[in-house]
Formats: structure tokens, sequence, C-alpha cells
């Protein structure tokens, strides 16, 4: 599909560049309000003590538990949905607009995949049932049958840099980035319910609170934050992040449900936000360019990837710091990805290396490096556990 008159523009008017290059630009220095260091995380009130579980979203599954929200995601625990699913890592590539798939026990790219121009992330859905890949100038989804590994139905839809999940299920969200709108659809048939326009630009993440009645998005070109009520489908809270030239990027609850981190690329670190006051977020710096956030499967820790440095920084949730970071042999771009069902392996894409790294949750040593295609971006490691996918790489609950 040819791209729109506004995709044609944007990219005339040199803003469709940076998506091309992958969620931003290279790191700049700025001012802003930094907390803390590479070895302390910034003071953030989060109630600690066991506390009821809130009710939730009408018709999301309920909390398994009230202090982490992924408690679902333990290793090795498929929904019988998945459990039969071959396990494959799915790397969409902006610049080659194929998906590349990789048996990850051989470290081995079995199939290349065809599919829209410039497909940004492949996406688990609600029911855990297709992964969509986002053609993000092709105006489209492809979808992909985890079970079988065959190219589906492809959807007209415009503008969908990422997409993501009502926690009930009834609802896809398209991040559509470009057009500065927040699109819902029916889960299921990508029908339009609601086009919700937003006052920012470069809407691109998003995470849930532990009720799911509101998430959090970033928007990346003008550094400011939503608020989204879910039910109501309207922006509650707008913010701009104190920082000059801020890019924020991925989204990610703490288990405790208590603080959102948001990834800043030109901030090099994590902000620190309280989600229900949504007040001013206070910065953790982390490394140059940081990207990408993933839990891991024992809710302990978390995993940013500092696209910027070729480095893995790991924030223990316990100790409310970061305990280590892991370089990459020889630099890379590390990227969006996910961690393996069992824990042991974190699956990042690199960006402006054509490749993908796999790397060893224990140690950090890196497993391998897998050539792909040009512009590797938001890769999915699928299947994963969790009852079901919020959306984005997999977000799983």
């Amino acid at each position: 599909m040819l791209p729109s008159t506004k995709h044609t523009a944007a990219l005339l008017g040199g803003v469709l560049l940076a998506v091309l290059t992958g969620c931003g630009s290279p790191a700049e220095k700025g001012s802003g309000e930094a907390v803390g260091s590479e070895a302390a995380a910034p003071p953030v009130e989060t109630e600690r003590a066991a506390r009821p579980v809130p009710p939730g979203l009408p018709g999301m599954p309920p909390v398994l538990d009230a202090k982490d929200v992924y408690a679902a995601d333990r290793p090795g625990k498929l929904s019988p949905v998945v459990k039969d699913f071959p396990s494959r890592v799915y790397v969409p590539n902006t610049n080659s607009d194929t998906v590349s798939v990789i048996d990850p026990a051989t470290y081995k790219v079995i199939r290349t995949i065809k599919v829209g121009r410039q497909p940004q992330h492949v996406v688990p859905s609600w029911d855990l049932k297709t992964l969509w890949v986002n053609n993000d100038i092709g105006d489209s989804l492809t979808a992909i049958d985890p079970a079988t590994g065959k190219v589906g139905r492809t959807v007209p839809v415009s503008d969908p840099y990422n997409l993501y999940f009502t926690p009930d299920g009834r609802y896809a969200v398209v991040m559509a980035s470009m057009d500065r709108q927040l699109v819902f659809r029916d889960a299921h048939t990508m029908k339009t319910v609601k086009t919700l326009p937003v006052g920012c630009a470069g809407v691109n993440h998003a995470d849930f609170s532990t009720d799911g009645r509101y998430f959090i998005v970033s928007c990346e070109f003008s550094g400011e934050l939503l608020k989204v009520d879910t039910a109501k489908m309207k922006v509650v809270g707008h913010q701009k992040l104190p920082f000059k030239g801020a890019m924020p990027q991925d989204v990610k609850l703490s288990p405790d449900g208590g603080t959102f981190y948001i990834a800043d690329m030109i901030a090099n670190g994590v902000w620190v936000l309280d989600g229900k006051k949504f007040t001013t977020p206070k910065l953790l710096p982390t490394g140059k360019g940081a990207h990408g956030l993933y839990v891991s499967r024992d809710s302990k820790e978390m995993y940013v990837s500092n696209r910027g440095e070729g480095s893995i920084s790991v924030f223990d949730f316990g100790q409310r710091k970061l305990v280590k970071k892991w370089r990459l042999p020889g630099g890379g771009s590390p990227d969006m990805g996910g961690v393996s069902a069992d824990g042991k392996v974190l699956w990042l894409s690199g960006r402006y290396n054509s490749e993908v790294y796999a790397i060893d949750t224990a140690s950090g040593k890196q497993l391998a490096r897998i050539p792909v295609g040009s512009g590797p971006h938001g890769l999915a490691v699928y299947p994963q556990p969790g009852r079901y996918s919020l959306g984005h790489t997999g977000v799983f609950r």
C-alpha cells in the first residue's frame, strides 16, 4: 500500500526520518532534574506492605497478586492457548519491509516473511492467538499465526506505529504517531470504535495501571506524557518532561503497581513516575540512549537497553537501584525485544547493526549475534508466559 499524503508530507518535513531511524535520534545534551546516579534510584512513594487488590476495569481478568502484576509471567507458565506453539523470535526489519523468524534453539534465521512498508513492531494479540505486524508507512497490520507461522490477513489501518490492547480484551489501541491520535479499535475485527486526537507529537509506547483503569503514554517527539482513562477513552492528564529535548520511549509498570518507568533516549535514563498522582517524575540515569524496558521472570529486576552505548543496565526493584551494567562486546545498538519463556535469555534487536542479540540474564554474557534485515526494531519473543497480552512486543499479565 502506498503511503498517505500525511506521511509524504511528514517525510518531506523531516519528522518521519526520526521514525525511520527508530524511535528517535542520537542522544544530545540537555538540562533537567536528575536524581541519584548510576547506582541509586530516586525515592518514590510506593506502598510496600500487602494491600487489597484494587477493583479492576470491568471485564478484566482478576489480578492474581496485588503486590506483583507480573505474577502470571513466571518461567514456563504458558497459557493453554500457546503451550504447543513453537518457540520463535520474530524480528521486524523496518528498512527491508520483512520479518526475520529466528529459531532460538539454534540462533538461526529459519524464514524471512515479506510484509508491508516499514514494519515497526510485532505485537501479540490480547487473546494470544495472533501476532500483528505493524506496517507503519504501509498503513496496515499483517497477521501471523504463531502456531503455524503462516501469514494471514492484512488489515488497512492508518499509521500503526505501535499497538496495545485494553486489559478487558475489548479494544486494540493504535499508537498513530504521525496522525497524533490514539485509535481505539475492536480487538478482533480492528474496526474503529473511537479516534482520540492528542495534543502531543509521536505517541509511541504505553503501559496500564494494575487495575487497568488508566494507562500512561509516551510522546516521543514533543517530550510529553499522557494519562488516559481506559473506559472513557479520554486523556485525563498531560505533562511536559523537565528535560530539554526529552524523547521518552518504552513505558513499564513496577511489579507492585506503584510506579511507572519511562525510558528516555535523550535524557539517557529512566523517568520514575507516580502514575496515580501524575506529578513531575524524577530521572534515574542509566546510559546513553535508554530505550527498552523488560521485567525479569521473577519480577525482581528490570533490564534497560541503552541503545546509544551498546549496554544493558539492570535495575533491582527491591533495592530500588541499578545493580549491574552489561556491555555488548564490540558495541551495538540494543533496542526492543523480550525475555525468553524460561527467563534465561534477553533478546534485543540491534537497530543500526542489522542484527539481533541474545544475552544470558544470569551473567550478562552475549550468547549470539544473529544477522537479520536492515533496521530491526520491535522484535517479539513468542510464546511467553502470561494469561493475556497488553500489546507492544509482549507485555503480559
